[in-house]
């Protein structure tokens, strides 16, 4: 049966869902929570949650990377943020966190990102959280990455993301500019690159076949995007992540037998988004506006991405957002309100627990159904 439907006679468009349109159904069979592991591998590397802290200076500083690791999951570290431009950011950053006007922040943060970035300090803010003992991962912008991968590189990162909000494996640039070739560029490195925006089964099909470890799955889904608004582009999160897991399983087949991560990356606002961001197929979750409300994150109060300070089209704006939690109750709990903001991997526990089952891989497997809104 064809999901397309007529929008007028002479264009037709795909039904898509959303995560608010579709539940998680429980099955005959239940288990205790404490019988439930969420832990997750992409190569080398084992995490005993699968949850990614956002490249994004509101979420993600090397502190917060370092306790996040701790707590189980990878933090992130965006290396064309504040950290990488300049010596102390924290000033910096109380100084945004009092400008309550949106203009001005714009304003100022393009002011403050115009700051080159600083090679020696991406070597420092990678190695301050290799010396605490934990996976050290950083995010680059693709027309970023071949500027500064030897110098991540060298300072020891273990996981590479490549992140915009679309990235592919063919792109088409201006004559005198050199696009990245994300094929030979993942196979000359040594280290796993996760890579993404994708939010099609082709373009994560494509982006697979360049040998990457895990592929970003979201466009523009985010609390503080406004590419909708702006570009009058979207893509539903429970569609998205489903193509992109078909991608995968037809890359299973066709590679005999490379299995790449899928990793929900925006859109994901309560822990019951990302419940059924694992349902739809996800190995992972990235987290940004959800750890950005931690009352210890690095934003103070407020969230935003690399799109709020574009130089000549902004398609994120800064955010406020209500912190409700330390960043280990948000995660871990004990949550002291219903709202879906806190104790996501008690959440997500008891959501697998519910539907009996024990393991990430298995809870990929669970009924849904859809409802209208």
């Amino acid at each position: 049966m064809s999901n397309e439907i007529e929008i007028g006679r002479g264009k037709r468009a795909r039904r898509v869902y959303t995560f608010d349109e579709i539940g998680v159904v429980p099955t005959r069979r239940t288990r205790d929570p404490e019988l439930v592991s969420t832990s997750w591998t992409i190569d080398a590397f084992q995490f005993e949650i699968p949850v990614l802290g956002a490249p994004m200076d509101s979420v993600m500083s090397p502190a917060t990377a370092i306790e996040l690791g701790q707590l189980g999951g990878l933090g992130v570290l965006n290396l064309e943020g504040l950290w990488t431009r300049h010596e102390n950011p924290e000033p910096l950053l109380e100084e945004l966190s009092k400008i309550t006007d949106e203009v001005a922040a714009v304003h100022r943060m393009r002011e403050l990102y115009a700051t080159p970035i600083k090679p020696e300090l991406i070597r420092d803010r990678l190695g301050e959280i290799r010396d605490a003992g934990v996976t050290v991962a950083g995010a680059l912008s693709p027309h970023r990455t071949a500027e500064f991968t030897e110098t991540v590189v060298n300072a020891g990162v273990d996981l590479f993301v490549i992140r915009g909000n679309t990235v592919s494996a063919e792109h088409v640039a201006k004559e005198g500019r050199e696009p990245l070739n994300l094929k030979q560029f993942i196979y000359e490195l040594d280290v796993p690159v996760i890579v993404g925006g994708a939010a099609t089964y082709q373009s994560a099909l494509h982006l697979m076949r360049t040998g990457a470890a895990g592929v970003l799955v979201g466009f523009g889904g985010g609390a503080s995007s406004t590419t909708r608004a702006t570009l009058g582009i979207r893509a539903p999160m429970a569609s998205a992540l489903a193509d992109v897991s078909g991608a995968r399983t037809d890359y299973l087949d066709e590679s005999g037998g490379r299995y790449v991560h899928v990793i929900a990356d925006g859109g994901l606002g309560t822990s019951g988004d990302m419940i059924k961001s694992v349902a739809c197929g996800a190995d992972a979750v990235m987290l940004g506006a959800a750890l950005g409300r931690a009352s210890d994150a690095p934003g103070r109060g407020w969230h935003w991405g690399q799109e709020a300070h574009h130089e000549d089209l902004p398609r994120g704006r800064r955010v406020a957002v209500d912190p409700v939690a330390p960043l280990a109750e948000i995660i871990n709990g004990p949550a002291h309100i219903a709202d879906g903001t806190a104790n996501y991997m008690g959440a997500l526990r008891r959501a697998m627990a519910t539907t009996g089952y024990s393991d990430l891989k298995g809870f990929q497997r669970v009924d849904l159904v859809h409802a209208e809104r």
